[in-house]
């Protein structure tokens, strides 16, 4: 094979978000977001991607760091996979997001990447997002007509799509503060430990005593975007929490996906793992909600 070079660009790097956004509008698009760059290179090398204009983001303060005031968790779009996997308050307080980014390709990798990037690509593979999507995080979403919120369980609207709009930039990351006696958990599988995940699940469960409360189940890799298991989650809510219930739950995970088959797994072989690990995740997810 021959070696392939990076396509000419011009490299622009704004110092706020409203000029970040003046030239996504002004360049259109011939013109991408540039935070981290993991994913984006490799589409500009490997992908025949061609953008004119590369808009560096990573200098605008306001887009970096992780903040909680009691009420929520702020991640900034900006920061770094890193960050956020030594984050001891992400460790303590939100469980399956440390679980989801510690596991995420190599250490070289998380040092470049930032949670935006993983986010914005918008592949149904991305492990930072089922994990959110539990977490009922929502997208701060910066653009001409001001700022917007989003439920990032809305944000994807197919694979590789979002509902950015024209110089739109997704700038803060919100998650509600936890409640008390939930648990949390994640749980991917993978053909090698840096590899894109073949199949990952999120669960969130709140329980009292052991009745669930409240419960959210999100898998990735399983259908053109991230989804809600919205079924299994009927099936276990206001309903005790066992053997039984956790079973049936994830044997409905079966109906709600529609995974395909791809260089790293089969559809049969997802649909008989996603009802294992959903199963081995809601297990885990429940014995950490009675220790909350």
């Amino acid at each position: 094979m021959g070696s392939r070079t990076l396509s000419e660009f011009e490299y622009l790097k704004p110092r706020s978000i409203d000029e970040a956004i003046s030239l996504l509008l002004k360049y259109g698009d011939k013109a991408k977001a540039l935070a981290g760059g993991s994913d984006l290179f490799i589409d500009i090398k490997l992908h025949g991607f061609r953008p004119e204009y590369l808009v560096d983001i990573t200098g605008i303060t306001e887009l970096k760091g992780i903040i909680f005031n009691g009420k929520e968790l702020r991640i900034g779009a900006a920061t770094l996979l890193s960050e956020i996997a030594d984050s001891q308050l992400i460790r303590d307080k939100y469980v399956t997001l440390f679980e989801s980014v510690a596991e995420i390709a190599t250490t070289q990798v998380r040092n470049i990447a930032t949670i935006g990037g993983n986010i914005c690509n918008a592949s149904p593979a991305a492990d930072t997002v089922p994990p959110l999507i539990v977490l009922e995080a929502k997208a701060e979403i910066a653009g001409q007509s001001g700022v917007r919120a989003v439920l990032l369980e809305e944000f994807f609207t197919g694979s590789g799509q979002t509902v950015l709009q024209a110089g739109d930039i997704l700038t803060v990351i919100s998650i509600p503060a936890p409640a008390q006696h939930r648990g949390t958990s994640f749980i991917r599988i993978n053909r090698a430990a840096s590899d894109l995940a073949t199949l990952n699940v999120a669960v969130a469960l709140q329980t009292d005593n052991s009745t669930c409360q409240e419960v959210k189940i999100a898998l990735g890799a399983v259908a053109p975007t991230p989804i809600r298991a919205k079924k299994a989650e009927a099936i276990l809510k206001k309903e005790e929490v066992n053997q039984d219930t956790i079973a049936e739950a994830a044997r409905a995970i079966t109906e709600e996906i529609s995974p395909i088959t791809d260089v790293r797994s089969t559809a049969d072989y997802r649909k008989d793992v996603a009802a294992v690990i959903t199963k081995k995740a809601l297990l885990k997810a429940y014995e950490r909600s009675k220790k909350s």
